[in-house]
């Protein structure tokens, strides 16, 4: 767990970090940006969703400081269970969808995922797409054929995996690369870098770069490097 810790707070993160460089303008001026939450809900990933729901908040109040964000839940359990929120600008109303799930033993379903993010954004601009999980228990050939889909209609998707299991990095990793994302793993106490990151991921989602230089000159740290390497690129 230690090794986790220590890897998630600096190797992680600056790999992290290094590979939003080459990510797009988000959200033009004036507009409001979308992010897809999208979550593992299988029976081991209750202890991160409980944190999730208390992080969830501050990516609204973040956004909502560079116009606002609306956020769709999308998360997975159970047998064949793969369900998607209407889109919400409200965090109170996503804490009470979230509070309302309960995580179900079921394997992973995200292709189903990607397919979702796909068709959504046909129809409407997705600005970014956050994904946390521990697990993948699908052919990384499929996964592949998905995100490379979603990559082509430009939605970055930031992978976020608890825990170090490397056929399950190897699949994140690939779909971020896919997709011009990023990938970033965290340990189970790593609550707050994993805010941080959640909360600029937002912010860019909803205001571009801009409006992630003016967070990062108030909140610093994650935030701050996240731009230094958007701005090398």
């Amino acid at each position: 767990m230690s090794n986790i810790t220590k890897a998630s707070k600096s190797e992680d993160v600056d790999r992290f970090l290094e590979q939003v460089k080459s990510l797009p303008p988000a959200a033009p001026g004036g507009k409001r940006g979308r992010l897809i939450l999208a979550m593992d809900a299988t029976m081991s990933r209750q202890s991160t969703w409980d944190r999730a729901l208390s992080i969830q908040a501050q990516m609204f109040n973040e956004a909502g400081r560079v116009g606002g964000l609306d956020v769709q839940l999308v998360f997975f359990r159970g047998f064949n269970q793969c369900q998607a929120s209407r889109w919400t600008s409200d965090a109170a109303a996503l804490g009470r969808l979230m509070s309302g799930v309960r995580c179900m033993g079921g394997h992973t379903q995200i292709r189903r995922v990607l397919s979702h993010v796909r068709n959504e954004s046909r129809d409407k601009t997705i600005n970014a797409v956050v994904y946390v999980g521990d697990a993948m228990e699908e052919t990384i050939d499929s996964l592949a054929q998905a995100a490379g889909e979603v990559g082509l209609l430009g939605v970055p998707i930031f992978m976020f995996q608890e825990g170090r299991d490397p056929v399950t990095e190897a699949a994140y990793r690939e779909i971020a690369r896919l997709t011009r994302g990023a990938y970033f793993r965290f340990g189970a106490d790593s609550a707050k870098i994993l805010g941080e990151l959640l909360s600029a991921v937002a912010v860019y989602a909803a205001g571009g770069a801009a409006a992630l230089a003016d967070h990062s000159a108030t909140h610093g740290g994650s935030a701050r490097l996240l731009l230094a390497q958007m701005k090398s690129a």
